[in-house]
């Protein structure tokens, strides 16, 4: 099984935003950011990162709402 990577903030939202994510000015507070995407059945699917320079690994998680856009 292959260990997960130690990722920034800024490396989660690069790739959001290659899967089509944008920005949701609305959401985030203090030191979390929010992104949005509508999908294919018209549901907005919302994904929360908090501004790290390292994720904890306990921390990162996808939803499978938001891997279906996501390869890799």
């Amino acid at each position: 099984m292959k260990k997960i990577p130690v990722v920034s903030s800024d490396d989660v939202i690069s790739v959001l935003k290659r899967a089509g994510f944008e920005y949701a000015p609305k959401h985030g507070k203090g030191s979390h950011t929010a992104f949005y995407r509508i999908d294919y059945e018209g549901r907005k699917l919302l994904v929360i990162v908090p501004k790290r320079r390292r994720l904890p690994k306990g921390t990162f998680f996808i939803h499978s709402g938001a891997s279906q856009f996501i390869k890799g």
